[in-house]
């Protein structure tokens, strides 16, 4: 029986996969590189010296995909596939509704065909839209400020609906907040298209002299310093969530839902000051004006994960940085 990753050669695909793979699990990617580089798949057999499935194929191409189901026997699927970038869906949401909505539907008719019942989906602090208590718990009030939120609202609504009326469906919504670091060895880590809409990799670019500046979006909001508070989570931690997740899928656990992070708001500034303390590199930065979308502030509460899947964010801020230094020194380009 096998784990299909979708999306599982992007940033938390990677380094999931290598948890999976470390764990002797039999895993399928599928991936159509459109936000990832193949040369992680590459990394991946690097770091762990094991095999795996691949396949090119665009999760909103039904028919191809099939052929994935077909091919294999498939235990259980873990979602990445998706366009994620906040700032990017509010002047493009139909972009974001076709993509992320149609590969969803496409994988779940498959899985009802396939008779597959364990899914994992990667869900996003965003659908807290802009909360006013702090921290999150699972149960607050769902929101979006932004069409790349509301398609992971729209596909919890979905899940929900599904698992109501088939009680054999086993589904870990996950949702989580800001990841940053890379793998230990430097070999896989964030490598975004273009200039990053994600904070780590942009400083990280500047600090390696590829962009001149950061900038930095709204310094007037109601924050110790001015800038957005995030809770920063490493994706080494957020990855082996994933494997307790699918732990818990096979106890035939129903719907589940989860905060993945630290319980830690960190604002850009203080992220500047401590990536300029692991990489002993000058981060030059610029205030400008607020990104629409964006909340000025999200941490989380993971208590409820920690309690039932004995999960808990590992890493502190100190390895995130020095890991992103790592592979970003190590891949001044990226995969390219």
């Amino acid at each position: 029986m096998s784990i299909l990753i979708t999306g599982g050669s992007g940033y938390i695909g990677s380094h999931t996969v290598v948890e999976l793979l470390s764990n002797n699990e039999d895993i399928i990617i599928v991936d159509n590189f459109s936000n990832s580089n193949k040369v992680s798949l590459d990394r991946i057999k690097q770091i762990t010296n094991k095999e795996f499935k691949f396949y090119n194929v665009d999760c909103t191409d039904e028919k191809e995909l099939e052929k994935v189901f077909k091919e294999n026997n498939i235990e259980s699927i873990i979602h990445f596939a998706a366009y994620k970038a906040v700032g990017e869906s509010v002047y493009e949401p139909l972009k974001y509704y076709i993509n992320n909505i149609n590969s969803t539907l496409n994988i779940l008719n498959l899985m009802k065909k396939y008779d597959v019942k364990n899914f994992v989906f990667s869900s996003s602090a965003t659908v807290y839209g802009n909360p006013h208590k702090f921290p999150i718990t699972e149960d607050f009030p769902l929101s979006t400020t932004n069409p790349y939120g509301a398609t992971k609202l729209m596909i919890e609504d979905i899940l929900k609906d599904i698992a109501k009326v088939d009680k054999s469906f086993n589904v870990a919504i996950l949702r989580y907040f800001n990841p940053v670091g890379a793998h230990i060895s430097g070999l896989i880590g964030e490598d975004p298209n273009g200039i990053p809409n994600n904070l780590m990799p942009y400083i990280s670019q500047v600090a390696v002299g590829n962009l001149e500046k950061l900038n930095v979006f709204g310094g007037d909001y109601d924050t110790h310093d001015g800038t957005g508070v995030r809770d920063y989570i490493h994706v080494v931690d957020l990855a082996i969530g994933h494997v307790k997740a699918l732990e818990k899928l096979r106890t035939n656990c129903g719907l589940v839902i989860y905060n993945l992070g630290t319980g830690n708001g960190y604002s850009v500034l203080d992220m500047v000051k401590a990536f300029e303390d692991a990489s002993a590199k000058k981060v030059n930065y610029q205030i400008v004006a607020r990104r629409e979308g964006d909340v000025p502030m999200c941490y989380a509460d993971s208590t409820k994960a920690n309690k039932e899947l004995g999960w808990k964010a590992k890493f502190g801020l100190k390895e995130m940085c020095e890991d992103t230094w790592r592979w970003q020194s190590k891949n001044p380009n990226g995969y390219r």
